[in-house]
């Protein structure tokens, strides 16, 4: 409630400019929403709306645009997408019953795989390329789909050289 009162007493005063620290703190899901509709709304208004936050998920769902910084310095300043595009690990997830077939064939072209409950994950080569080496084979998919990491994931990867202490990765997570 002081989140929205603190934002509704800033909009009296109808700013162009707002500059926000991570205003869904604290929110349960209604106001997080609530939130996330107002940046919206202001944003198509033309109001320059600044946001800084660590919830890189919710970031994902509001943000234009980026500025990352790490220890002080620019790491870079462009669009989500060219910021997931860019630092986001790609790969294609394959549900086949002939996917240790498929994986044989890939791995020879230099692809790389990971395993997952009944998918395998491939990395170094596209769905296009995937599926014409299925083709060929006579490979039966019931998934071929190209995935990207998240935001966080691709934050986490464009920042690495920038923080001190490293969590570890968890098992099954790609970045």
């Amino acid at each position: 409630m002081k989140q929205r009162l603190g934002i509704a007493s800033v909009l009296l005063g109808d700013p162009e400019v707002l500059i926000l620290d991570e205003p869904v703190n604290g929110l349960d899901p209604e106001g997080i929403r609530w939130i996330r509709d107002l940046l919206r709304d202001l944003a198509k208004e033309g109001r320059t709306v600044l946001v800084s936050s660590h919830l890189l998920s919710e970031m994902a769902l509001i943000a234009e645009e980026l500025v990352v910084i790490g220890q002080g310095k620019l790491i870079t300043q462009c669009t989500v997408g060219e910021f997931t595009a860019r630092y986001a690990k790609q790969w294609v997830r394959v549900v086949s019953p002939q996917v240790q077939a498929l994986k044989s064939l890939a791995v020879a072209q230099g692809a790389t795989t990971s395993e997952e409950n009944d998918a395998i994950n491939f990395y170094g080569v596209t769905a296009k390329v995937l599926g014409e080496l299925g083709a060929q084979a006579g490979v039966i998919f019931h998934e071929l789909s190209p995935q990207t990491g998240s935001l966080e994931d691709a934050f986490l990867d464009a920042t690495a050289s920038s923080v001190q202490y490293h969590g570890t990765q968890v098992e099954g997570v790609a970045r």
